[in-house]
């Protein structure tokens, strides 16, 4: 004799998923539809330390050219461990060093250990999605385009070009 069939019972139903299975991908509330709601003028502007070298080279003024790339104020900010990055560089980033500390900057503290900027950027871009990632670093470019709903801007063409900023903001789209 062989194994009887098991009968199907009538309106069961599935097994949920429980919302904080790892299985879903977990994004943040401020990420609504792919659309970054945290994000609105005034832009406050993390900035890298080669971003700020870049713009010296193409001979741009960080603020005025940041407001030209986002049609609105721009808050540039800059975290310590950026400062003391600028710093360590030495004699020949004197003038990207007077250029950070800027009174129109705004500094960040850090309260982590070590000095290493990169992790630190992305650290906090990770925590709070308010910030636009001012970068001309690859590693880096790469890093931050894993988090969702973070734009990049960086230096291209002697100007300010902005990457993945949704069309509601009026960002120009090249």
């Amino acid at each position: 004799m062989g194994k009887q069939k098991k009968a199907r019972k009538y309106a069961t139903m599935k097994r949920m998923l429980s919302l904080r299975d790892e299985r879903l991908p977990q994004h943040p509330s401020c990420l609504f539809f792919q659309y970054n709601t945290q994000l609105g003028p005034p832009y406050h502007i993390l900035v890298d330390t080669n971003f700020i070298n870049f713009s010296i080279k193409a001979k741009l003024d960080l603020v005025q050219s940041m407001m030209d790339c986002l049609y609105a104020k721009c808050i540039p900010c800059i975290t310590d461990c950026v400062m003391a990055e600028i710093e360590k560089l030495g004699q020949k980033y004197r003038v990207a060093l007077r250029i950070a500390k800027d009174p129109r900057f705004e500094r960040l503290p850090c309260t982590h250990k070590g000095t290493y900027a990169d992790d630190c950027l992305v650290q906090r871009v990770t925590q709070h999605k308010c910030y636009i990632v001012a970068t001309v670093d690859r590693d880096l470019k790469r890093r931050i385009r894993k988090i969702p709903g973070v734009p990049i801007m960086y230096v291209s063409n002697h100007r300010y070009n902005i990457e993945r900023m949704p069309d509601d903001y009026g960002a120009p789209r090249f």
